[in-house]
């Protein structure tokens, strides 16, 4: 089965890069950090949500504040994979 990463690769027509199992498991391994760290921000707001009671404004806030969150993990998941990606790439003697 073809990763996400794989498949929008060949839609934009660029080359799909090829990865040993220990690679693909140190990717994974990334992945599996950046997912606990999503489920313990929606963890985190859920708990705050049920302090907040009824207060709409307090409950706005807590669901921006677990979206900002939820974007930086997603975001610093994606510089870490592309920098595994990089040294891959350069053990390997691509450019």
């Amino acid at each position: 089965m073809k990763s996400a990463y794989e498949l929008a690769m060949e839609r934009l027509g660029g080359a799909v890069r090829q990865y040993t199992a220990e690679q693909k498991a140190e990717l994974a391994e990334i992945d599996r950090l950046y997912d606990s760290k999503v489920v313990q921000a929606k963890f985190d707001a859920a708990a705050r949500r049920s302090q907040a009671g009824g207060d709409a404004e307090k409950l706005k806030q807590i669901d921006e504040d677990m979206a900002l969150e939820i974007r930086s993990h997603e975001a610093r998941r994606e510089r870490r994979k592309e920098e595994l990606r990089r040294t891959f790439d350069a053990a390997a003697g691509k450019p």
